[in-house]
Order: structure tokens, then C-alpha cells, then sequence
């Protein structure tokens, strides 16, 4: 029988494949998001890395806290703190590996964020995530 410990692994690297899909879908149909370093592939998969680390770590805790404001604000301010984290995974994936999505403003973060909750959807549902 597997560890929580292993649990816990195995569905952090399934939301990792599954973000790193969703943003190379992203990268592919926006052209405010471009992939900053030599390999795509690589770029894509470091922002990803950081995007379900973020997810995993301070997500929950941020939605949680903000939870009376997206209320009120019909889903806008969670909108605006999921765009908030992509801007940050952009920013530590150049920043400690060199490589990774340049978001081109706001409003491409914000499609970028609506393109990538759709087709994580789509790909968490059918790999059972």
C-alpha cells in the first residue's frame, strides 16, 4: 500500500503535467505569452513547476482569505489573484531558471488564466486529477 507521502507526489506531479499542457495550449493560442529561453518545452515546464507549487503551497490560503471579497465581487477578485500568481510563476521561473512564460500585461495574464482553467479542466477530468 502507498504512502500518503507518495499520494501526496503522485498528485502533485499529475497537476504538474497537467498545468504544464495547459500552458504550452496557452503559449500556443496567445500571443501576448511567450516562452522566454531556448527550449519551449523547458520554459513551459518551469513556469508550470511553479505554477503547482504555488498552487500546493499559498493558493488555497490566499483563496480562502479573500474568499468574502470574491463573493462580493462575483469571482472577480479570485480572477485577479489567479492572474497575480501566473504573473509571480512568470517572474520565479526567469528569475531562478533562466527560463519560463513572459506574460505581455494584464489582460493577456487574464486570458492566459481563463485559457489555462479551461484546458486544466479538460485534462484533469480525463486523466481522473
Amino acid at each position: 500500500m502507498p504512502s500518503a507521502r507518495m499520494v501526496g507526489m503522485g498528485r502533485f506531479i499529475a497537476q504538474w503535467i497537467t498545468l504544464t499542457i495547459a500552458a504550452g495550449v496557452m503559449v500556443w493560442l496567445l500571443p501576448g505569452m511567450r516562452p522566454v529561453g531556448d527550449n519551449t518545452l523547458f520554459a513551459v515546464g518551469g513556469f508550470a513547476l511553479f505554477m503547482a507549487l504555488i498552487n500546493a503551497s499559498i493558493k488555497p490560503i490566499v483563496h480562502l482569505l479573500a474568499l468574502p471579497f470574491s463573493i462580493l465581487s462575483l469571482g472577480l477578485a479570485a480572477l485577479v489573484i489567479n492572474v497575480l500568481f501566473m504573473r509571480l510563476a512568470s517572474w520565479l521561473s526567469v528569475s531562478i531558471f533562466g527560463f519560463g512564460i513572459a506574460i505581455d500585461g494584464f489582460w493577456w495574464a487574464v486570458l492566459g488564466s481563463l485559457v489555462m482553467a479551461i484546458v486544466s479542466g479538460i485534462v484533469g477530468a480525463i486523466i481522473g486529477d
